[in-house]
């Protein structure tokens, strides 16, 4: 079975809770506060399986939680900083914000990345003694580990991707210039998931990988047949090699086959649609070359500006050729689509935010006190002295109506609001 798009469940760590003790020894008459810091909670950590190729693994297993961090003890011990869990993925995994859609992180961009962070340690008292406080009896407790849900999206590495109607031989070709073992038969839809291959180009160190993805058929955007499931597998792709059956098996038409397939690719993705082509004419050895239908195909071909290699998978005919032209025309294309991250740290960070998001506010002589447990959590990821920073916790607050509930609670403008040791001046 070839999973490629999944819903998983991620809880980093708690951060364990600060210790209240205070020193007791012999002959040591003010010991002071020794209460030590709680542990970090475990990471959520996705990780590059250079050996797996579908998402398979998460069939069974879609929830992802990572141990808390140990509380902190006496004589200033630090608690134990929780385990990380560490996620393996295929090459090439997408992950996804699950109702917008948005890239968090694209895998192909770096084979390691932290998803969910641990909640922080909370300070022990120690940290509190002052020349006017020496006798601190409270602690800080950790804060909460991200929690978040997460789609995964496998788009294949691959930098040739075999594309065409089902049925035109693309498992074959694929199988005569690489190792890859595709189930081959002579009916439709034989393939039902992309396969991968190496192929050796010549020239020392040279080679590519190639997916031969499973047969478009007309309506295949619109989400017809198997096609529209697979498409996000050329997305990647620098190079298409789009397989024809020139013999006409089945009474197709080739340059109509050409027609259609490009027309779904528009229609998937005008990008896609204008990734370079080389044209496969497959089935040489039982093809007509001197047929209206091969003539009309080659005039159109060069029609488009696109190169084609004739080959039989069959017979072996072309298959070097055909080798040697993607491999030559690779070396001039641009890199690989990397996705980049539509998603900032701070909005990551709001998102992974757990639990209801339950605000209170106070009045304390002057100040208002705003609390919740969300913000606590959430203020931890915040660069108060980045401006980009500081804009996007202030929508925050617009967004969850903070700033609502402290003009009901009777603020002015002037007047000053405290959130968790972070004061500033309201204004409208």
């Amino acid at each position: 079975m070839f999973i490629d798009n999944i819903k998983v469940y991620l809880k980093a760590g708690d951060g364990g809770n600060g210790a209240v003790s205070f020193h007791r020894e012999k002959y040591v008459a003010a010991g002071g506060p020794d209460g030590g810091d709680g542990g970090r909670g475990g990471n959520i950590i996705f990780k590059v399986d250079e050996g797996a190729n579908t998402l398979l693994a998460f069939r069974y297993k879609r929830k992802f939680v990572a141990e808390n961090g140990g509380n902190g003890m006496a004589d200033k011990m630090h608690g134990r900083n929780g385990k990380d869990v560490t996620v393996l993925v295929p090459p090439g995994t997408v992950i996804k914000e699950p109702d917008t859609g948005r890239v968090i992180f694209d895998m192909a961009r770096e084979p390691e990345t932290v998803v969910c962070h641990g909640g922080r340690g909370g300070w022990g008292n120690r940290h509190f003694a002052t020349p006017t406080r020496q006798i601190p009896r409270f602690a800080k407790s950790g804060t909460k580990g991200e929690e978040r849900e997460v789609l995964l999206e496998l788009r294949m590495l691959a930098e040739v991707g075999l594309i065409g109607f089902p049925n035109v031989g693309k498992s074959s070709i694929l199988s005569r210039i690489s190792a890859a073992k595709p189930k081959i038969a002579n009916y439709h839809f034989t393939t039902l998931s992309p396969n991968l291959g190496v192929v050796k180009a010549p020239g020392e160190g040279k080679g590519f990988l190639a997916a031969d993805i499973p047969g478009l058929i007309e309506g295949a955007a619109d989400g017809l047949g198997l096609g529209h499931d697979f498409l996000r597998h050329v997305d990647r792709c620098r190079l298409l090699l789009h397989v024809v059956d020139v013999a006409g098996t089945d009474g197709r038409v080739p340059k109509e086959d050409v027609m259609k397939i490009d027309t779904e690719l528009r229609k998937y993705s005008p990008a896609l649609a204008e990734r370079p082509q080389i044209m496969v004419a497959n089935k040489m050895d039982t093809a007509d070359k001197d047929s209206c239908e091969f003539r009309d195909f080659m005039e159109y071909c060069h029609s488009l500006g696109r190169d084609v290699v004739c080959v039989s998978a069959v017979t072996g005919e072309g298959l070097d050729e055909l080798v040697w032209t993607a491999a030559e025309r690779l070396a001039t294309l641009p890199p690989m689509t990397v996705y980049d991250t539509e998603v900032s740290p701070e909005e990551e960070a709001y998102e992974a935010s757990v639990g209801v998001r339950e605000t209170t506010v106070r009045r304390e002589g002057a100040t208002y006190v705003v609390e919740g447990e969300w913000l606590y959590n959430f203020m931890g990821q915040i660069n108060f002295d980045d401006y980009e920073s500081l804009s996007f916790f202030q929508r925050v607050l617009i967004k969850n109506g903070v700033i609502d509930k402290l003009r009901a609670a009777g603020v002015k403008e002037g007047d000053t609001v405290s959130i968790y040791d972070f004061e500033f001046e309201f204004v409208y």
